[in-house]
């Protein structure tokens, strides 16, 4: 049966501005594909990022150079040999998961979590600001029970002090976006240890995070740009207590789902988080994420506009996708 290929370009308006260590933006670009065989339809999402070489343009190029095989019918399997993990992989490869579902009559939902999928509690995320802008925004999202603060700037002690003072109630994720360095990296772990910090996410840049196996990690600390595949993990052994899996770094959730079986092997706490994208990137993120210490798929939260239909969304509670959205 014949299979054709679509891939789109949808732009969705974050609700304000979202600001890291890096800089801000206003808006979501992600690039969508829709597979379809018969009366079918699997789709799939995924938002490119310049921080890993990747672009729109580049993404849809990626995807393009592999049209023939996917259309051909080739599978998820293939995907891993055929196309470099990365967005675009990640975009077929949730799509080829969505299209089996519709094709098997089986939702992923039954074929990953035999007992049924569970509401998840997410991380809320606060962009970085100013301490005073900070403590403010904690305290209007203080009744949130996870907040993840991004952090990666100079005078961060007085920003962990801003927000534990804003939200005392709220379980606190730090996301430094390799923000930190060997000079301030012992005093801010020690504020965040003072303050009650749960868990610091990539303090150190990816590539220079030695320095994490020889000091003291009063609070766990979270790879995110450390880690892509599940190849990444046995370097991280002794640097790193938990991992963010991400399925635009590992290319979808074939190779996700390999990385966190193999992340629990070597003792590793798991983290599931995603980019700025709509309810869609998420859906496949959220059967992922059963079971993990730490869920951060706040995305649509972040949106002035998400699909419809999109997640439901009950406070922080986010619960598992509807086949009319993916899966």
């Amino acid at each position: 049966m014949a299979r054709t290929l679509h891939i789109d370009l949808e732009q969705f308006p974050i609700a304000g501005s979202f600001t890291i260590s890096r800089g801000s933006k206003t808006e979501a670009n992600v690039i969508t594909v829709t597979l379809r065989q018969g009366d079918s339809t699997g789709r799939g999402e995924c938002v490119p990022y310049g921080r890993y070489g990747e672009s729109l343009d580049g993404v849809r190029e990626t995807i393009e150079a592999a049209r023939v095989v996917i259309q051909a019918g080739g599978g998820r399997e293939d995907l891993l040999g055929l196309m470099p993990a990365g967005a675009a992989r990640n975009a077929v490869d949730c799509a080829l998961w969505d299209l089996e579902a519709k094709l098997g009559d089986i939702r992923v939902a039954e074929r990953l979590c035999p007992g049924g999928p569970s509401p998840l509690v997410t991380a809320y995320t606060l962009s970085l600001g100013t301490p005073e802008e900070m403590e403010r925004a904690a305290r209007a999202a203080s009744a949130r029970p996870v907040l993840k603060i991004k952090v990666g700037g100079a005078n961060d002690e007085a920003r962990i002090r801003a927000v534990t003072a804003g939200a005392p109630d709220s379980r606190i994720i730090l996301d430094a976006n390799e923000g930190w360095n060997s000079d301030n990296i012992v005093r801010n772990m020690d504020v965040a240890a003072e303050c009650g910090i749960a868990l610091i996410e990539q303090p150190l840049p990816a590539g220079r995070d030695e320095l994490l196996a020889h000091i003291t990690r009063p609070v766990p600390v979270c790879a995110d740009e450390s880690l892509h595949l599940a190849a990444d993990l046995d370097q991280l052994v002794g640097r790193y207590d938990a991992v963010n899996i991400k399925l635009d770094k590992t290319g979808g959730l074939t190779e996700a789902l390999l990385l966190r079986d193999r992340a629990r092997e070597l003792g590793f706490q798991i983290m599931v988080g995603c980019m700025v994208g709509s309810s869609l990137a998420m859906a496949p993120a959220v059967l992922l994420a059963q079971g993990a210490e730490f869920v951060d798929l706040d995305g649509p939260l972040l949106l002035a506009r998400d699909r419809t239909p999109g997640l439901v969304y009950d406070g922080s509670t986010v619960f598992p996708p509807e086949p009319a959205l993916w899966g």
